[in-house]
């Protein structure tokens, strides 16, 4: 028999980021047009071709967790326990009165414990080869342990797994949580994604496959999504938090409802390793599928979050496909937060979720920065939102995810009424 598909809310959300430490730090960071890029400080660059990233600041792990418990988690699990603290207090969730039971975690991560994986190969080697790892190295490093711990922190029994599927990966976790939900396979799931793959081997890894810019003489400006002069991706760090919820659940607790997920599509390539599909086949599919499940039309988008890495044929193919499902529309705002937070990988979709949602929340459309000159093809077609932040009543904003192996994932967000 089929069941009324639940809908599906967001009641809290919370931020690791280049921009700051909460959700309100990195949004007033991102309409302000502030840049969390700057020279690398956790590591000697002098041999690399990219010297500059966008770090996470003033992360303190003993904010989180108990003396010496922090040693046990590589980083990108730290960042996600800190975030999801966040998003936990302002949902006002007290599991001591929900059924932890209907309670789970998806967790998405492209790279795990890379920061780990690196140290302990550099101890194996300095040791003349003796065996002497960290009993802690297999869980530091495999990208399924934040869903795992943030599950045991909080005694939650629902299910629990991780999504890998590179920058998709958190985009991917937060769909694969909203149809969960949906389902009535949970009442609440916590989502998002972690990265930290700031280090010798992320940084020189990306340089080799020419994927990094390498604007050395303004860290600050590399990051030009559409711009004629981009040269490739800023890597960032951090994490996204979100909590989602059946209307239900929201409902009984007197929870304060953000936003709802209206809608969401996921597609491939079917292309190239590393490359988008020149004329961005998979990232159309994603976007259609993703307003079909919506049930509204493209024009009622009034925001999206485009991809948009600063890379020549990411950027280009996104455009394209966005020209495909919207046509030339100067009246949609689209924008490349990017620009601001660098890349952050896996966890690019929660950040860029959370920017969408606060965008919908304050009637506020993100800037572009950096960008001072479009590509000629698309310089009269779109709103890229360049320089400044707008005000705009935004009702539907999208969110495009795209990952290495040519994964898709596009989310759409809607501001919360009663009657839906």
């Amino acid at each position: 028999m089929n069941k009324e598909l639940k809908r599906v809310v967001v009641t809290g959300m919370g931020a690791i980021t280049p921009l700051g430490n909460s959700v309100p730090e990195c949004w007033n960071g991102i309409i302000n047009g502030k840049s969390g890029v700057s020279m690398i400080t956790k590591f000697d660059t002098s041999h690399f071709k990219t010297k500059f990233a966008a770090e996470v600041k003033d992360f303190n792990a003993s904010d989180y967790f108990e003396k010496n418990e922090a040693r046990k988690y590589d980083l990108f699990t730290q960042y996600a326990v800190a975030a999801t603290q966040e998003a936990i207090h302002n949902a006002g969730l007290d599991f001591n009165k929900l059924n932890r039971n209907k309670i789970g975690v998806i967790w998405g991560s492209g790279n795990g414990g890379i920061q780990t994986f690196q140290e302990q190969l550099e101890e194996f080697f300095k040791g003349n080869k003796q065996p002497r790892f960290n009993p802690y190295f297999i869980p530091k490093i495999i990208a399924d342990i934040p869903s795992g711990v943030i599950s045991i922190r909080y005694g939650l029994r629902g299910l629990n797994f991780s999504t890998i599927s590179a920058c998709a990966s958190s985009n991917t976790a937060i769909i694969d949580a909203y149809n969960y939900i949906r389902l009535g396979k949970a009442d609440i799931i916590i989502t998002g994604g972690s990265e930290a793959a700031i280090n010798e081997s992320g940084i020189g890894g990306f340089n080799a496959a020419k994927a990094l810019s390498t604007f050395n003489e303004d860290p600050a400006k590399a990051s030009r999504p559409f711009d004629v002069k981009r040269d490739g991706f800023v890597m960032g760090e951090g994490a996204g938090s979100m909590i989602l919820e059946s209307l239900d659940s929201a409902q009984a607790r007197g929870a304060a409802i953000i936003a709802e997920i209206a809608g969401a599509g996921m597609a491939a390539d079917a292309y190239h390793l590393t490359g988008t599909h020149p004329e961005g086949e998979g990232a159309y599919l994603g976007m259609m599928d993703a307003l079909d499940d919506a049930g509204i039309n493209a024009l009622q988008i009034d925001y999206i979050n485009a991809h948009a890495t600063s890379t020549n044929l990411g950027d280009e193919s996104e455009l394209k496909a966005i020209e495909r499902v919207f046509g030339s529309c100067v009246d949609l705002h689209i924008s490349g937060t990017k620009s601001m937070t660098g890349h952050l990988l896996g966890a690019a979709g929660a950040i860029e979720a959370i920017i969408s949602i606060k965008a919908i929340q304050d009637n506020i459309v993100p800037p572009t920065i950096n960008t001072s000159e479009v590509e000629e093809t698309y310089k009269d077609r779109f709103n890229l939102t360049l320089g400044h932040a707008v005000k705009k009543e935004i009702n539907f904003a999208m969110s495009n995810t795209f990952g290495f192996g040519g994964h898709i994932a596009t989310t759409i967000f809607k501001k919360y009424t009663q009657e839906g």
